[in-house]
């Protein structure tokens, strides 16, 4: 093609000629999002000013990547999530994991503890254990973290309308440790706005939860300090059936709604924004993630400059954990789920990730076995040892694809962010229903497209075969549901009954009145108290959430 000819003339030469030869698949191509791939990508396709957008890596508007020498200087944090059965089951899969190269722990939370009820209680029949690690007290935490030392190792925790709790348990099995909390490292989800749009473990109306998500902020700020008080997270809107966009930018309006809500309750921005974490999901198209994690850098370091104001550049850094996609994960023909995954963390990679949890082969099956952890955390490995991605900062930066997509999945996301505050906000955008329903139109249409065999997917709906379930798939016990009733009924009657119960009427005062909560849950968890007691204390003051069903 000769320099003088435009991308518009090949467009009407070449390629329709090529179109013309296979118009099955002329204009089919589309991202799972359904953005269209153009065939050819050119310099006219990027805005003008575009080298002023992407910089360099460490420097605002940090589009390729939030630290100078990124992966040179240090590797991604390879942060497996793991949690079954009870806490010494959990424990040994955590030091399992350590002992072949995890650098940090991500604790999964069965439903129960999620939604702060004990293991005791007659509504959590059949759940115990089963989606994760079941956390009925202070004592569990205890063994949990049995020889794991807490000022050594970084730990995630996804856990949200009880994230106070835990993380008071946390904290106190530190103390134990003889760890001071000022040395603690780590992440607890905190985020219960995306509970309301696409995850559903909430407890208390969104006034109270938004209380206990600021007074964790405040708490944090003054007693760990390097600790990250919240990551909101876009990785359940993903798994709703968002799209790219859809899942960044009502990300990120989540983000704007706690810096607000901080700001309201009289902290200063730059005292907390620099211990803001985000979580994001990494999905099979391989470019248009890469671009959706580089768009979301931009775009929220313009956010907390030009809308709040930020002074110091770490208030502007976007720094996120990585999941691959659980929604994208098959029974049929689990074994492909490995190179699913594979494509998955390399994108994450390429996005400039700053920590990443590779999702086993077996999870559309039941909770992963031992080997296949171990080939999901391999995986990271190979990526990172022998790909060479980690080689150089944001190898596809200037590409004019990427940078293209980079642009117009910024825009979209904004959009969204600017019809959310029109609405009033995201709480009254979630009231209204307006972020669910956009979801659940994007989900309708993808499951459509999969259905119709528009969208392929392989082993699915093409290239199929027939085959048996694998048979050492895990399996929770049902005497573990048991014997953690039994180890509640055990606690309570050794513990200082007294001791106890004062604290809980100390924090169902606090909730009565403004005082932060922390030190009150800390001191209830100290007693002893279980979570379910902690909890319902909250619930008789605060209330319980009845979600409206939005059609």
């Amino acid at each position: 093609m000769s320099s003088s000819r435009t991308k518009r003339e090949w467009l009407e030469g070449t390629y329709k000629d090529f179109c013309e030869k296979r118009q099955e698949r002329c204009g089919s191509f589309k991202t799972m999002s359904g953005v269209t791939i153009d065939p050819l990508y050119t310099p006219g396709d990027i805005a003008g000013g575009y080298e002023e957008q992407i910089g360099y890596p460490g420097e605002y508007p940090f589009t390729r990547g939030v630290y100078p020498t990124m992966y040179r200087g240090r590797l991604w944090t390879m942060r497996q999530y793991a949690g079954f059965g009870d806490a010494r089951q959990s424990n040994a899969r955590y030091k399992y994991l350590l002992e072949n190269g995890q650098t940090g722990l991500s604790v999964a939370f069965d439903l129960p503890t999620q939604i702060g009820y004990d293991s005791d209680n007659p509504i959590c029949d059949g759940e115990v254990g089963k989606v994760g690690v079941a956390i009925d007290s202070l004592a569990d935490m205890e063994v949990l973290f049995d020889g794991i030392p807490l000022d050594k190792v970084s730990t995630s925790m996804t856990i949200n309308a009880p994230a106070s709790v835990l993380l008071a348990m946390y904290i106190a099995v530190a103390e134990k440790q003889g760890i001071a909390s000022g040395k603690l490292t780590g992440t607890i989800q905190n985020d219960i706005l995306k509970e309301y749009i696409a995850r559903g473990t909430f407890i208390y109306p969104p006034r109270e939860s938004m209380r206990l998500v600021t007074d964790t902020f405040e708490y944090c700020s003054k007693h760990t300090p390097r600790w990250n008080m919240i990551s909101i997270s876009g990785y359940h809107i993903r798994e709703a059936g968002s799209t790219a966009a859809q899942e960044i930018g009502f990300t990120l309006a989540d983000g704007i709604a706690y810096a607000e809500a901080a700001l309201d309750a009289g902290l200063d921005v730059d005292a907390f924004a620099g211990r803001l974490s985000f979580f994001f999901n990494a999905h099979n198209n391989l470019f248009e993630e890469v671009a959706k994690f580089r768009a979301a850098r931009r775009l929220w370091a313009r956010i907390m400059k030009e809308r709040f104001h930020a002074k110091r550049q770490k208030s502007m850094m976007l720094r996120f954990h990585t999941q691959t996609g659980g929604s994208t994960l098959t029974a049929q023909q689990p074994d492909n789920n490995i190179v699913r995954v594979t494509i998955q963390a390399l994108a994450a990679v390429l996005g400039s990730t700053q920590s990443l949890h590779t999702n086993s082969k077996d999870e559309a099956l039941s909770l992963p076995t031992e080997d296949a952890v171990r080939i999901a955390l391999r995986t990271q490995q190979i990526i990172a040892h022998e790909s060479g991605a980690a080689d150089t900062i944001d190898p596809l930066a200037g590409s004019y694809f990427v940078e293209a997509l980079t642009e117009k999945i910024e825009k979209e996301a904004e959009a969204y962010i600017n019809k959310i505050d029109e609405l009033g906000g995201m709480s009254a955008a979630i009231e209204q229903g307006y972020v669910q329903r956009e979801i659940q139109r994007e989900a309708y249409r993808v499951q459509k497209e999969i259905e119709n065999n528009k969208t392929v997917i392989v082993g699915l709906n093409k290239f199929t075969s027939e085959e048996k379930a694998p048979a050492n798939l895990l399996r929770i016990d049902r005497r573990i549901q048991h014997e953690q009733i039994e180890r509640i009924k055990d606690l309570k009657e050794k513990r200082n009954e007294k001791a106890a119960k004062t604290k809980l009427r100390a924090l169902k005062k606090a909730c009565e009145g403004s005082e932060n909560l922390m030190p009150f849950i800390l001191g209830a968890v100290k007693s002893y108290a279980t979570l379910g007691e902690i909890c319902d204390v909250m619930r008789e003051v605060f209330g319980e959430y009845k979600e409206n069903i939005v059609i």
